[in-house]
């Protein structure tokens, strides 16, 4: 440790730089060990969580979305349910040429999606599925989850800006726009949370909603039902926004922009932002499930039965979500520029602020 360190000047000055450069070397050691294990950890949690629920997630709304407008659906690929044409749709767009502008920026072109796709999955790692059973457990989890999340802003901005092309420009400058406008109150909405459970660790809220009282009595209720409905109903909105989601769509608006700072995308990397969307939406809805829904804590379950049904309890909550974040999309028509920003920093903004305050007071 570095006070060892400071003991060691007591006897030879030698020493002292010995053990000071000792515990540089180990310092150095842990950063590269710490970024390695999150990388490995990244990848395991895709191929294991992210990827199989994204199909689940992606037939769910081809077949809700063809529910809601009185159709059929996919029902070739598959048999009569056309379960594996989210399969179809994917080796198709592996199958389909990496086309790169003439005048794009090489580099950046193709390294936007890999930064939204990072962003994505890296908030799996701090998500907790059961009273043991996460990838890390931080201390701030709160704080880490939303700052990883924040990359894919950069990483929009980077399509739309290295694509060498005006509705690609303009998609990035809207979608930059729109998610630094709804970053805002999905944090305050986050805020309040933070504020009633005392603690900036996801487990740690998870635990403080398994323990919930109100003036003295245990209730063991999840925050959306014990003062968090105005936060729930503000992060449900900006998580949405987020998305660029149907009404929030402005940054793609395939009637304006074709298809805004996709529109240089093909094949593959078309392919990586298609499920970063929907590894996105179940990130936001896993959250949302654990900040306000009680995550996997469950009324009437003891610690063991948690480590066992704690993952499922969660997967229901974040599909339940997806299926409200899927409903909206096909039921709302597509908002203004100024309707959309407007809803953002005239009301979500001031009523997440509010929100705050009259927590903080009962707390």
């Amino acid at each position: 440790s570095w006070g060892r360190a400071r003991e060691c000047a007591s006897d030879r000055e030698p020493e002292f730089w010995l053990c000071q450069n000792s515990v540089r070397h180990f310092q150095r050691k842990c950063r590269v060990n710490f970024w390695l294990e999150l990388v490995i950890k990244t990848v395991l949690v895709l191929f294991l969580v992210v990827l199989p629920v994204a199909l689940v997630v992606i037939f769910g709304e081809l077949k809700i979305s063809a529910h809601i407008q009185s159709r059929i659906g996919p029902y070739f690929a598959g048999g009569r349910f056309g379960w594996a044409q989210p399969l179809a749709d994917g080796a198709k767009f592996i199958q389909k040429e990496d086309l790169i502008p003439a005048g794009a920026d090489n580099a950046v072109f193709r390294f936007a999606p890999y930064v939204v796709l990072m962003g994505t999955f890296a908030t799996f790692v701090v998500i907790p599925f059961g009273p043991d059973l996460a990838a890390e457990q931080l201390d701030v989890g709160i704080f880490f989850l939303l700052a990883v999340s924040s990359l894919s802003t950069l990483g929009v901005l980077m399509a739309g800006w290295s694509s060498a092309n005006k509705y690609s420009l303009i998609g990035g400058l809207r979608a930059a726009a729109q998610l630094i406008a709804y970053e805002l109150p999905l944090v305050l909405a986050a805020v309040a949370v933070v504020v009633q459970a005392g603690t900036l660790s996801l487990s740690g809220i998870v635990e403080a909603q398994a323990s919930m009282e109100i003036f003295g009595l245990n209730i063991h209720l999840p925050y959306v039902l014990t003062g968090q409905i105005l936060s729930f109903i503000i992060f449900t909105i900006a998580a949405l926004a987020e998305l660029s989601r149907i009404p929030f769509d402005m940054p793609i608006a395939e009637s304006e922009l074709t298809m805004g700072y996709l529109t240089e995308y093909s094949g593959l990397r078309f392919t990586m932002f298609f499920l970063g969307e929907y590894a996105a939406m179940i990130s936001l809805a896993a959250v949302a499930s654990t900040l306000f829904l009680g995550g996997y804590y469950l009324p009437g379950l003891d610690t063991d039965a948690l480590k066992v049904a704690g993952p499922f309890i969660l997967l229901g909550k974040t599909l339940i979500l997806c299926f409200v974040f899927i409903w909206m999309r096909w039921s709302w028509p597509r908002l203004r520029e100024d309707q959309l920003q407007s809803l953002a920093w005239k009301w979500l903004i001031p009523l997440a602020l509010a929100n705050i305050a009259v927590i903080s007071i009962f707390k």
